[in-house]
């Protein structure tokens, strides 16, 4: 028989399983995951294609002389806005005034002589009539008018072609634009050909800005050429400004190179935001989707078997949902298959989610200081 002191150990031997069960807790609960939100909604989206581009002028003019000798006067400053017509440089003019004036004197001899000519024909034909003169007489006197007029026709072509020089002798800008650098001075032998321009003129009102889209979009950027398509242009140099233009130009073949098709709008940069030589991003507008439904672009995961995003349940879970993405615009992406609108999404904290995971959403950012306020 066992004594009293060995039923006791036995005893407590086998109730120490049970204490330590008791001394085990249970698990805490799992603790929500802090996520930001969005909503799905149904907008009226712009459809837009985005490129870069370069901002060229409408035209671009070298200056060059039409008529050889020395400027004697520069009537603007490299820099200026000049207006079409304007004089801008004065070649001595006193030779080719001096060679009209003696042209005009040969058509003035030429024209008395033609007078006298003409007279001799009117009174020969009376006298040959009369059988005064012969027939050979009159047929002198009538060449002899005719070699006049002839001569008078041709000095008449070398005065007008003085009178041109000498309207060259004044240089005047063929476009209004803007004036680049000058590289002659006063005192420059202006020579026929000329070596280089005197100054080079852009015309930047209006402006053209040049750009490529990809070779896919020209069937959609032609269905939509008929009318007015809005362009607009945001200077890389200013950001946060933009100017608005219009599709003036789609080239007649594309880049097989680079696969795109070049396009160009045109500004009418009266504040003279875009210059030459610029690069900016271009953005053309085709149409207006109508009820897209849109998402932040946060929302939007690419995952090895496509996109997905989170939605948010009532009881405050997450489910993950494949989504079928139709383009993105801005800040917003176009879904067309896979959320409906209205459904919260889930745009930070997605990386601790998982379908049934449970979620705490984050006030908006600066949403403490809009309540203390």
């Amino acid at each position: 028989m066992m004594d009293r002191r060995s039923l006791c150990l036995i005893a407590a031997v086998a109730a120490a399983p049970l204490l330590l069960a008791c001394s085990k807790k249970a698990p805490p609960p799992a603790q929500a995951v802090p996520v930001t939100v969005g909503k799905a909604e149904l907008r009226t989206v712009p459809y837009v294609l985005q490129a870069n581009g370069t901002v060229e002028p409408m035209q671009t003019v070298a200056i060059e002389p039409q008529v050889g000798g020395i400027i004697t006067k520069i009537l603007f400053k490299e820099g200026d806005d000049v207006k079409e017509g304007q004089p801008l440089f004065e070649i001595d003019p006193r030779s080719y005034r001096a060679t009209l004036n003696q042209a005009q004197a040969v058509v003035e001899r030429d024209r008395a002589q033609l007078s006298s000519a003409n007279s001799d024909v009117n009174r020969y034909g009376a006298l040959v009539d009369k059988n005064y003169v012969t027939s050979q007489q009159m047929e002198q006197v009538k060449t002899t008018a005719a070699s006049m007029k002839a001569t008078l026709a041709s000095d008449e072509a070398a005065a007008e072609q003085a009178q041109l020089n000498l309207q060259y002798a004044t240089i005047r800008a063929p476009v209004s634009g803007r004036a680049g650098s000058l590289q002659v001075r006063v005192g420059y032998l202006a020579r026929i050909p000329a070596t280089t321009p005197l100054v080079t003129i852009n015309q930047i009102h209006p402006i053209l800005v040049r750009f490529a889209v990809p070779a896919a979009s020209l069937q959609r950027i032609r269905q939509y050429a008929s009318t007015t398509l809005p362009v607009s242009a945001h200077p890389a140099s200013s950001p946060g400004t933009s100017s608005a233009g219009t599709l003036s130009f789609v080239d007649n073949a594309i880049d097989t190179t680079t696969g795109t098709i070049l396009l160009k709008g045109t500004f009418e940069n009266k504040d003279g935001a875009l210059w030459p030589g610029e690069f900016v991003t271009a953005s053309l507008q085709l149409f207006q989707q109508q009820n897209a439904i849109v998402v932040p672009t946060q929302a939007v995961v690419e995952g090895q078997n496509g996109n997905f995003l989170f939605v948010i349940n009532a009881d405050s879970t997450a489910t993950q949902r494949e989504i079928t993405i139709d383009r993105a615009a801005g800040d917003v992406t176009i879904i067309s298959q896979g959320v409906k609108p209205g459904e919260q999404v889930v745009t930070d904290g997605q990386l601790r989610l998982n379908t049934g995971t449970k979620v705490q959403i984050k006030p908006p950012a600066g949403g403490d200081q809009q309540r203390a306020g």
